[in-house]
């Protein structure tokens, strides 16, 4: 296993990865993974096992709130589900977030995703309260825009204390 940032050489595979997320991980342009590779790549990790991309984390340190982090996908290829990827990647977010001092790693999810629901609340993530609830899920009407309901999850940081979310 190798966790190392994206570089532009990834570009191809890291779209093919996402592709197999759909629908509720899209891939993003090629345009998009180059920013992420070139501006990005402290927080956007790959996971390289035997040589194949085994998963992939894009995320971002906000500019209005230095101190949390999105992430804006995660991606795990079927072959490698179960082996430790999503907690190994999420390990590197964390680390980063606190070597930045970050109080919060947050993201969103679509309604209806059971899997990212249960995967997120098992490695330590809560979910926020919404203003409404579907299947047990609170979520937070059009927050991506008007219609686009979502779930959000957070993981509270205290700096400099070492927590990392894992599979409990």
């Amino acid at each position: 296993m190798t966790i190392r940032p994206i570089a532009q050489d990834d570009i191809n595979d890291v779209l093919a990865l996402m592709a197999l997320g759909e629908p509720y991980v899209k891939p993003r342009t090629e345009s998009d993974y180059w920013l992420y590779a070139k501006l990005f790549s402290t927080t956007c990790p790959l996971d390289v096992r035997d040589g194949q991309l085994a998963g992939s984390i894009i995320a971002f340190r906000s500019q209005d709130n230095p101190h949390e982090i999105y992430i804006q996908d995660v991606m795990v290829h079927p072959a490698f589900r179960r082996q430790g990827v999503a907690t190994a990647l999420l390990k590197e977010i964390t680390e980063q977030a606190e070597e930045w001092n970050c109080r919060r790693i947050f993201l969103t999810s679509e309604p209806g995703n059971v899997v990212a629901h249960n995967t997120w609340l098992a490695r330590g993530f809560e979910n926020v309260l919404g203003d409404m609830t579907e299947g047990g899920v609170q979520l937070q009407s059009n927050y991506k825009g008007k219609g686009k309901h979502r779930a959000v999850y957070e993981y509270r940081l205290q700096a400099g204390c070492g927590t990392t979310p894992s599979q409990q």
